[in-house]
């Protein structure tokens, strides 16, 4: 549609070219066309009509907030007031929340229009959005794949053009890799750098809310207004945030180190072959590239997984059929004891997938294997936390793949969760180490589904991360490579003349 990025949008919005209102029924007519994606599982049309409205009478009167107009669809599991939040689960099914996330509230504050919710895997326990109590979504630009998860029906919605862009979140990947699956710009900021307050948690010293945008500047222009310290969560960092200014892309005299264990065997030719172009064009800029080593990459995929599943079997413990959640009705011949009605309520209630991870992080937890598994396992959590450390020491950045292939086939990975799980081998380092990471479109696969670059920086360096991903869309959007096409519509050019 016109106007997809909501920076353009507010140009317009100002020259007197369309109104809020406008560009909202047309997001809304959009989603109605597009149901058959499944991205959404809430739509609050009435609600953002009258929110545009208003937002309307603001950009008349002079006094519209920085985010008037950005139409905005909110992932399944941050809450919003009086709107369901089912986490895509049968658990939660008919729950409403009785108040705003803090990152929704900031958000709306400062003008944002909430037009509905998007589905994802179940409490945010996937790779694919194949464990979606209300079924897959498809991929939109190749809807017989799957978008990536868990965030997938946000980067769909964001991809299909259904919104402006959409909160998701990323614990082990699940903004970066759905953004690179979908081509879209997909932020996750430092943890602790956006509050947690008003998230269901799934692993809460990984979960981080982030944005899925078009591009780098609706990104910067929502995480300055939802970051920065809350009291509610403690887990906020009382770090102050700095402008997010993106307008100039200056790259030279950058180090960007390019991490050889991220570029082994298992990684797709074409996107190998689309990093490397990229990489030259910064050479050209005058960005100074050079190989880092990260020794204990390979073991990012088992020590996420087994921290990950550790504190969603504890954040899930709440969910008993009795104080929390899905209660199942007592059959004539059922016992009602009280053990009974906890494996029935759990066992209907949750999906196989979050049934796997908190039977794996009981097991880790268990007494005899706490020592083994989840000890163990904190301890090389710190070891690749020090492998970033070294690698910033000698440089700014990181450049790597942000998935090691270009598209998961709907039903491909479905029974087998092992497959499933080293999907997302570039993108848990990060989360393990409470890094930013931001995944830039940068062309698209022989197979034309699109490729995706990820950039990775120093905590709270947010800023650096998407003046070098404006950079990269920029180079990307003027070349046509050896079997990788350009998304011309992510590039900077036809933004600005939409």
């Amino acid at each position: 549609m016109s106007w997809a990025t909501f920076v353009s949008m507010r140009r317009a919005v100002a020259r007197g070219e369309t109104t809020c209102e406008a560009v909202t029924s047309s997001f809304l007519c959009a989603i109605e066309r597009s149901r058959h994606l499944n991205a959404f599982t809430y739509v609050d049309a009435e609600g953002a009509l009258a929110v545009a409205r208003k937002q309307d009478q603001l950009f008349v009167a002079g006094t519209a907030p920085p985010l008037a107009g950005l139409v905005l669809a909110v992932k399944d599991v941050l809450c919003v007031k009086d709107w369901p939040v089912t986490c895509a689960s049968r658990m939660l099914t008919g729950f409403r929340s009785l108040y705003d996330a803090t990152t929704v509230s900031r958000l709306k504050a400062q003008g944002a229009i909430i037009i509905g919710r998007t589905n994802c895997d179940e409490f945010a326990m996937g790779s694919s959005n194949e464990n979606s109590h209300y079924g897959p979504v498809l991929n939109p630009r190749n809807e017989a794949y799957a978008p990536g998860g868990s965030s997938g029906g946000s980067a769909a919605a964001v991809a299909a053009g259904l919104c402006h862009a959409a909160l998701g979140t990323d614990t082990g990947g699940s903004i970066r890799q759905p953004a690179a699956l979908c081509g879209v710009v997909g932020l996750k900021p430092t943890y602790g750098r956006v509050s947690r307050y008003g998230l269901v948690a799934f692993a809460s010293s990984f979960d981080a809310v982030g944005t899925l945008t078009r591009s780098v500047e609706d990104a910067a222009c929502i995480l300055q207004v939802m970051a920065g310290a809350d009291p509610r969560d403690a887990t906020s960092a009382p770090v102050q945030v700095e402008p997010m200014e993106t307008s100039a892309f200056s790259v030279s005299g950058l180090r960007v180190g390019v991490p050889a264990e991220f570029f082994g065997e298992g990684l797709d030719d074409g996107i190998r072959h689309a990093i490397d172009v990229i990489l030259d064009q910064l050479r050209a800029a005058g960005v100074a590239i050079q190989c880092v080593s990260m020794p204990h990459t390979r073991y990012g995929v088992a020590t996420y997984y087994i921290l990950a599943a550790a504190e969603a079997s504890s954040n899930l413990g709440r969910y008993d059929g009795l104080r929390y959640g899905y209660r199942p009705k007592k059959g004539p011949r059922e016992s009602t004891g009280l053990k009974e009605l906890y494996v029935r309520a759990r066992s209907q209630g949750f999906g196989r997938e979050v049934k796997r991870r908190i039977m794996l992080g009981t097991y880790v937890l268990s007494a005899g294997y706490h020592d083994a598994y989840y000890a163990k396992a904190q301890r090389v959590r710190s070891l690749i936390r020090k492998d970033f450390e070294r690698a910033f020491a000698e440089v700014d950045v990181l450049i790597t793949p942000a998935a090691p292939m270009p598209g998961l086939k709907l039903g491909s990975m479905v029974h087998d969760p092992l497959q499933m799980y080293l999907s997302d081998i570039y993108t848990v380092t990060a989360s393990l180490a409470g890094v930013p990471g931001l995944v830039v479109p940068i062309g698209e696969h022989a197979s034309g589904l699109p490729v995706g670059l990820q950039v990775l920086g120093r905590p709270f360096d947010e800023a650096r991360l998407l003046r070098l991903g404006g950079f990269v869309m920029q180079c990307a959007g003027g070349q046509r490579l050896n079997g990788i096409l350009p998304r011309r519509s992510e590039t900077r050019s036809e933004q600005d003349s939409s």
